[in-house]
């Protein structure tokens, strides 16, 4: 906490009604005190799923089968390996896995992805499992949110991804996703984490159905955890991406590049506590995503070499590790690789290419259907 926090309802006012280039400029000073040296920090990843089974309906997925459908699929945890063989023969650090909720994913499931990926590929970080997953594994193997997750520090993971939150208003959530979680489930998880030893991260989806009252009750609950645990390393936003989802009847338009610059700058004046803000070139596109780096971010997410959940909804975009220097320079940074726990491990100064395998190469693509 600083002495010059903003209370909640200044920081309404704020959101709501200064401009883009004030906020831009503020966020910009906040992000050069916290961070001086030059650096836009990226990790090489990718995000595979064990399963695109799921239970719990929520209106803004696409990705999401039922179990009879004729694409479900549920993988064993060897079958899962052949993500990190890919992973490793593509150079990557971090494979941020996660999956879907039903009654078969079990804590002892999870716990054997996690043995098994320390076991055969201990240079690849295992970044796993959202919230609702850790809540839904406890439910099914009647055990605490606690238990499963001291099992899976037992077994060597250290980090969760902040997937899940959407918005954490209860307003939101029972109209976007009623069945996912219950009333400050995500919140729960994440506190009981961060007090046995892990990292998190902390997102938010926002453009739908949220007002800007909802943004700052999820602003500030994430600002409050942080004030007890410090357990959060980065916040990440993204747009809603309607195409072939449900809830796409009630939300018509995406919210626009204004906007995600407006919550970019807006997060790093309001998450005080917050050592990292992150844009993203995947989640908004390329050029959206190496403008918002002038808008008080420092990291840009990841290479995120396999995805599903956004290409379910026609959000295609790639880049490899010579495209993320490239981007970044564009924007004025210089490239820092990093870990899961945002350590800079490789600076780039002076390097303009690295040479790559053919599983690390790919061809750059940007398809983006946002209605």
């Amino acid at each position: 906490m600083t002495d010059s926090r903003i209370p909640f309802d200044e920081g309404l006012r704020l959101f709501k009604f200064a401009p883009l280039k004030e906020l831009q400029l503020r966020a910009q000073k906040e992000r050069i005190k916290r961070h001086p040296k030059n650096y836009v920090s990226f990790v090489l990843d990718s995000n595979p799923n064990y399963t695109n089974i799921c239970d719990v309906d929520c209106t803004f997925c696409a990705f999401y089968r039922t179990p009879k459908a004729k694409d479900a699929y549920m993988k064993s945890p060897e079958e899962v390996m052949k993500h990190f063989a890919f992973a490793k023969s593509a150079g990557l650090t971090t494979v941020l896995l996660q999956g879907g909720v039903h009654k078969d994913i079990t804590c002892d499931y999870l716990v054997s992805l996690v043995k098994l990926a320390r076991k055969e590929y201990p240079e690849i970080h295992p970044h796993f499992f959202s919230a609702v997953e850790i809540w839904n594994a406890a439910k099914v193997s009647n055990m605490s949110v606690h238990d499963v997750l001291k099992a899976l520090w037992d077994a060597g993971q250290r980090t969760l991804p902040g997937g899940g939150a959407e918005i954490l208003s209860e307003s939101v959530r029972t109209r976007v996703s009623p069945k996912k979680i219950g009333p400050n489930g995500w919140i729960e998880v994440h506190e009981t984490a961060h007090k046995i030893g892990f990292k998190t991260t902390a997102t938010m989806m926002y453009g739908h159905i949220e007002t800007p009252e909802d943004v700052l009750e999820h602003l500030e609950t994430i600002r409050a955890l942080q004030d007890k645990t410090s357990g959060f390393s980065s916040f990440i936003p993204w747009s809603y991406k309607s195409n072939k989802t449900a809830l796409r009847r009630r939300v018509h338009n995406w919210a626009g590049i204004d906007a995600y610059f407006r919550i970019i700058a807006f997060s790093r004046i309001y998450l005080d506590n917050f050592p990292h803000i992150a844009s993203s070139w995947f989640g908004e596109g390329k050029q959206v995503g190496i403008d918002s780096l002038q808008y008080g971010a420092d990291d840009f997410g990841g290479t995120i070499h396999e995805e599903n959940v956004h290409k379910a909804t026609d959000h295609i975009n790639t880049t490899d590790l010579n495209g993320m220097l490239r981007m970044i320079r564009q924007a004025g940074f210089e490239p820092a690789q990093r870990d899961s726990f945002y350590n800079i491990i490789r600076t780039y100064e002076g390097i303009d290419s690295v040479e790559l395998t053919k599983e690390g190469k790919v061809v750059e693509v940007e398809q983006m259907a946002h209605t």
